[in-house]
């Protein structure tokens, strides 16, 4: 289970269950639709696929340097997906590996 450190969510290990904000890196490989994660506690690696099915409407979380944004999908378009905050208070676009379906 997730939980809110300040401006962000942080999320466990599935190792060590260690509650971090961990932003992930993109995998490097081309044909790769995988975004990697590391414990900085016991150093365990997963990975979790990039969202392919996104659909206007879908309540995501956008996990950025600066914050983690919770909002709603309000355009798809290529790797990038335009984000439409609480109320319309803001739109974002955000790359599509920083998304998860929520």
């Amino acid at each position: 289970m997730s939980c809110l450190i300040g401006p962000h969510t942080a999320d466990p290990c599935p190792r060590c269950a260690d509650e971090a904000v961990r932003l992930g890196t993109p995998s490097s490989a081309a044909d790769s639709a995988e975004v990697g994660y590391a414990c900085d506690r016991c150093g365990h690696v997963w990975s979790r696929l990039i969202e392919s099915d996104l659909a206007v409407c879908d309540t995501v979380r956008a996990d950025l340097p600066d914050a983690t944004l919770y909002a709603t999908v309000w355009g798809l378009e290529g790797d990038r997906v335009l984000l439409r905050g609480p109320g319309g208070d803001w739109h974002r676009w955000v790359e599509r590996w920083r998304i998860l379906l929520y």
